[in-house]
């Protein structure tokens, strides 16, 4: 269930529009939580968790097979007397403005807007094989002394990879792995043949 809701984010997020969108939705929410923005967020996560265990109403409720009046109706009926007013109010704006389809990509931009406000930053971790909590922490340790921000790390594994790690943070990638170093070595390699190459077309043409 958690790998088909990430390719539904992604997919949400890939488009520039629906992400500005989306940010909007994500500060409002997190700002109008106001000093309770992690009990927020925990109720909000709680939520799309639910929607994700029952596809089937999750496909209704977020589609356009409900009208706004029976969205509405139903946040009224099976969210609000469960949860906060706050998030029954969210969910009310976001179902009259047509954009309960949203859900997922707001809640995964309100969860990184929440960390950078808290001073820390998802950290993507690639290596060859799955690594061990120890090995984690000392790489989230050395992350932590490289930066101004707390890593949170995010680890994932590359076979190609070989050996070594691959580290994202943000745009910028920093690649340490077995393939890149035999890569480069590739590179040089064949930049030093054709070195010789042209060193031997500049003798024969000048003797």
């Amino acid at each position: 269930m958690a790998d088909s809701t990430d390719a539904r984010v992604r997919s949400v997020l890939d488009d520039p529009s629906t992400q500005a969108i989306s940010r909007v939705y994500a500060m409002a929410f997190l700002n109008a939580a106001e000093q309770d923005a992690a009990g927020a967020i925990e109720e909000f996560d709680s939520f799309v968790d639910v929607l994700d265990a029952h596809e089937d109403f999750r496909s209704v409720f977020l589609s356009g097979i409900m009208s706004r009046d029976e969205q509405l109706g139903v946040i009224d009926r099976v969210v609000a007397p469960r949860g906060t007013e706050k998030f029954a109010n969210f969910l009310r704006v976001l179902a009259e403005h047509d954009r309960l389809t949203l859900l997922p990509g707001i809640l995964a931009l309100a969860k990184l807007e929440f960390e950078k406000r808290n001073g820390q930053q998802r950290i993507e971790v690639i290596s060859a094989r799955e690594l061990d909590d120890a090995t984690l922490e000392r790489v989230r340790k050395q992350i932590s002394d490289m930066f101004d921000f707390e890593p949170i790390i995010e680890p994932s594994t590359d076979p190609a990879l070989i050996g070594g790690l691959v580290i994202r943070v943000g745009t910028k990638v920093y690649d340490g792995s077995l393939r890149s170093r035999v890569n480069q070595l590739a590179k040089r390699l064949q930049q030093g043949s054709l070195h010789e190459i042209q060193s031997g077309r500049d003798r024969f043409s000048t003797d």
